[in-house]
């Protein structure tokens, strides 16, 4: 007897395919982007911080992952755009207006900037986060320095219009794209798990910065719960060891683009890669 759910996701992973897009990147140092770095006994070494968005081609339609940050998110930080994500979306062929279904893996302004841009969109992010970034602790100092207060009222403006779609641990999104919730870096982070032609692929997003937290277990600097930081990290080794996952995509390594074969030319010459 077939399962339908396997032949689904079989059929689904012939089409599925993920376009990985820089539009930002900024310098530091590894004490900066690590927690409690010097427990370590390493040096201090600079460190470059990529910023990506996501782009999903399903057969249920198109779906971002991510919005980017925006131009005043951006400004505030220092940040260095290399493409505006609008921009680089319209190069893609996809106009935010259209309505593609956005997938918001945490509200950090790094994520959720220009989501104005998506007027008729439907967004999707797990009710934990949607409850922590509107349950006043956001005003918190340490927990405020990343997010735009006019970005979280614009994610309470979508819940107004009907258009935010929340979730408690896993949804899927369409055939073999699902959203899981992890925690840690934020209470609601998620990971969006693809599958495709060339296997499964999972968007860490900050559930794993940089594949060197990955594989020698030094957490991020910015942590709302460090056990469930440790737990997304054990998740993810396991996916990848029992074979699950075969493409592990970061949120912000330097590497990534290289990793997955960065394309030359193009509508965006050197700011993507394709997996599937």
């Amino acid at each position: 007897m077939t399962n339908p759910v396997s032949d689904e996701r079989s059929t689904a992973a012939a089409t599925n395919r993920v376009t990985i897009v820089q539009y930002g990147t900024r310098q530091g140092h590894k004490s900066e982007v690590y927690l409690n770095w010097g427990i370590y006994g390493r040096p201090d070494e600079p460190i470059g911080m990529d910023y990506f968005f996501w782009l999903i081609e399903s057969a249920a339609g198109t779906i971002v992952v991510d919005t980017g940050f925006s131009s005043e998110g951006g400004a505030n930080r220092a940040r260095t755009f290399l493409v505006h994500p609008t921009e680089a979306l319209r190069a893609l062929g996809v106009d935010p207006a259209s309505a593609p279904e956005v997938l918001v893996t945490h509200a950090h302004y790094d994520h959720i900037g220009n989501l104005d841009a998506f007027p008729g969109a439907r967004v999707t992010i797990a009710a934990a986060e949607r409850d922590f970034w509107s349950s006043g602790m956001e005003r918190r100092a340490q927990f405020h320095h990343s997010v735009e207060d006019a970005e979280l009222e614009a994610l309470r403006r979508i819940e107004a219009e009907g258009r935010l779609r929340t979730f408690d641990d896993e949804l899927e999104i369409a055939p073999g794209v699902r959203m899981l919730r992890v925690g840690g870096h934020t209470p609601g982070q998620s990971i969006v798990l693809v599958d495709t032609a060339d296997g499964t692929v999972a968007l860490a997003s900050d559930a794993i910065h940089y594949y060197e937290e990955h594989d020698d277990d030094v957490p991020f600097a910015y942590v709302a719960d460090l056990p469930a930081m440790y737990a997304g990290f054990d998740l993810l080794h396991a996916m990848v060891a029992d074979g699950r996952v075969q493409h592990l995509v970061s949120g912000h390594d330097p590497s990534t683009l290289d990793r997955f074969g960065r394309i030359a030319d193009g509508p965006l010459p050197g700011l993507t890669a394709r997996i599937g």
